[in-house]
């Protein structure tokens, strides 16, 4: 499988929490930015809830009453880039404005569920995206494609949760970078770095690759599996 280097990088409490506003609360949540940007992995991947609190604008998509789902596996390139700025959106519901000049070219992942309707609202934004899987975004080839037609060979997922859960259950994560600020949470029902496993599963193994401490107190982790 042709597929870009896949790097998970979060920063977390110390008991693995990684609630956006919190975080952001933490000492060293500024050497998380610098971490991430060392990893050389210049597009980035995140959830629809992330992107609904840090990304999108407010609101939703109204879809046409006649509009009709995609219902195959397409893609629309715009811009070739260094990097994307890709969001999963997994049925085409957030809103946009056009990239500025200085920010990454945005790129949204949905299924083959995604409104025709709501693919030419991103085609007239000059958005590129990418529609693949049934009901929702098949990971795996929607890294094929990354790769493949958008010339990706280095990304970051960057959360949430779930969305860190779905690559890591799909194989797909070569390696994980966490980096923990000198904190707790401990506040009940909040999300972890990997969230949303079946009961059942086993743990995931992994091996060290590196740990680093920074002056503010944080503490990077990186494993490889």
């Amino acid at each position: 499988m042709t597929k870009p280097h896949l790097i998970c990088h979060m920063m977390t409490s110390l008991d693995g929490r990684i609630d956006c506003a919190m975080t952001a609360k933490l000492r060293g949540v500024d050497d998380y930015y610098a971490t991430l940007d060392a990893l050389d992995a210049p597009t980035r991947i995140s959830g629809r809830v992330t992107a609904e609190l840090e990304l999108a604008l407010p609101g939703k998509f109204e879809a046409p009453a006649n509009d009709e789902a995609l219902g195959h596996e397409a893609f629309s390139k715009k811009v070739d880039a260094d990097g994307y700025d890709v969001v999963i959106d997994t049925h085409g519901t957030l809103l946009w404005k056009k990239t500025e000049e200085n920010e990454s070219p945005r790129l949204i992942l949905t299924s083959e569920s995604a409104g025709k309707a709501y693919l030419a609202y991103l085609d007239g934004l000059g958005i590129s995206w990418i529609a693949c899987g049934k009901d929702r975004v098949d990971f795996a080839r929607a890294l094929e494609i990354l790769a493949e037609e958008f010339g990706v060979k280095r990304a970051a997922v960057v959360g949430g949760g779930r969305i860190n859960r779905g690559f890591l259950d799909a194989g797909l994560i070569d390696e994980v970078s966490m980096l923990i600020g000198p904190g707790i949470d401990g506040r009940t029902g909040q999300n972890a770095l990997f969230d949303g496993r079946a009961e059942d599963s086993d743990p995931v193994a992994v091996r060290f690759k590196e740990v680093k401490t920074f002056p503010s107190g944080a503490v990077q982790l990186r494993t490889k599996f």
